[in-house]
């Protein structure tokens, strides 16, 4: 046996034993656990089943031990995740703190920083929101105008964020803020670490066509950033910005994957909506469709085999580019599919006269709409692999 499958039968032996049965099922949205001050566990099998998973490092299995990580390879990594999900074990901590600010800090912080934050994010005592985008500055992120005045000790930040997922139950947000009018627009931005409860800022949330309210405009008037909270250099944000955007983007080319809905998949609605004559989908364009959906997941999942495989092997690779546009797009296609499958008991928003699954599928076929437009609209990616992939020349000016 060798080294990698010696340790995937050490990590399936420690799941069975300490992963709780009640933490193998599906999850639902109230169940699951973003951490923060205010936070509270769901269950006590939940609290049980995230101490284990945080005393193991196992949270952020990469990270580096010294940080609260497993300091095991990407490719232990890798396997911590499948047996995981082999059993249906439970992600035991969201958050973007996890998902984006982390890695960024890791590469871009200076040691107090990541000793002051990365930590408590493993340890679930610290909630992140992010401020990126503005009400004039969304796809063209470098128009923002959020201002950060330096006043010696401190940076004085005014402006408004939005979009800002969870800010009203946030304890910190990373932010990018405008430290330099005078130059070139990305050469005039940093990234800071503000905390949401300091004096000046409020959120208000937005209400969404799905029928929830996740997002916020986050407002700063005066509010006062102490200097070591900057990441990076002044007027360097730029870079650690699009460091985070990455992680970000392949956060969202995985979307749905592990979605606490109760959503059928295409095949499964497929078997229990429509008609079938000869062991086929009777319905020609259906059928064709789902074959169409089902072959295009498949070549996103070898792609995404194959691009880890390549960073393992030290490859520098064009394909994690256009992941996050072939993702998002493959999410809308499946929320269309299902719809298209389920027909009128796909038209159910609530009430009783529809499954939860019927109505989840609609509220996500809703909130579908907004996973090409989050995180760079698929215009902006597009744009990114026409310029990084396919070397095609930009307009003027760009």
């Amino acid at each position: 046996m060798d080294d990698l499958e010696q340790f995937r039968s050490e990590v399936r032996q420690w799941l069975e034993a300490n992963c709780p049965e009640s933490q193998r099922q599906p999850i639902t949205a109230a169940e699951q656990f973003w951490g923060g001050r205010r936070a509270s566990f769901p269950s006590p099998d939940a609290q049980l089943w995230f101490e284990r998973m945080r005393d193991k490092g196992w949270i952020v299995p990469e990270w580096p031990t010294e940080y609260g990580g497993g300091g095991v390879s990407e490719r232990h990594g890798k396997i911590i995740k499948e047996e995981m999900k082999r059993i249906k074990a439970r992600t035991p901590l969201y958050g973007l703190g996890l998902w984006m600010l982390g890695p960024a800090l890791l590469e871009y912080g200076n040691e107090q920083q990541k000793q002051q934050h990365l930590r408590a994010i493993v340890n679930g005592e610290a909630r992140w929101a992010q401020g990126y985008s503005e009400p004039g500055a969304g796809s063209d992120l470098a128009s923002l105008q959020t201002a950060a005045e330096d006043k010696g000790d401190h940076f004085l930040v005014n402006g408004s964020k939005i979009w800002t997922t969870a800010a009203d139950k946030c304890d910190w947000i990373f932010c990018l803020v405008r430290t330099d009018t005078t130059v070139r627009k990305q050469e005039g931005i940093s990234f800071l670490l503000i905390d949401m409860d300091s004096p000046g800022i409020t959120t208000t949330p937005i209400a969404l066509i799905s029928g929830e309210s996740e997002f916020c405009q986050t407002f700063f008037d005066n509010v006062k950033v102490p200097k070591e909270n900057l990441v990076g250099e002044l007027n360097k944000g730029w870079s650690v910005a699009k460091a985070l955007l990455v992680h970000e983007r392949k956060l969202m080319s995985e979307m749905g994957s592990d979605s606490p809905r109760k959503v059928l998949t295409p095949n499964e609605a497929a078997l229990q909506y429509l008609e079938f004559e000869n062991g086929r989908i009777a319905d020609a364009r259906l059928r064709s469709d789902l074959v169409d959906y089902n072959m295009q997941m498949h070549a996103i999942g070898l792609t995404h085999f194959r691009t880890f495989e390549e960073r393992q092997a030290g490859v520098r690779s064009a394909a994690p580019l256009i992941m996050k546009y072939v993702g998002t797009e493959a999410e809308q296609t499946k929320s269309e599919l299902l719809l298209a499958i389920l027909g009128s008991r796909g038209l159910g928003w609530e009430g009783e006269g529809f499954s939860d699954e019927e109505i989840d599928t609609l509220r996500l076929w809703a909130m579908s709409k907004a996973m090409t437009i989050a995180g760079g609209s698929s215009e902006i990616q597009l744009n990114v692999i026409a310029k990084n992939v396919l070397g095609l020349p930009q307009p003027a000016g760009d």
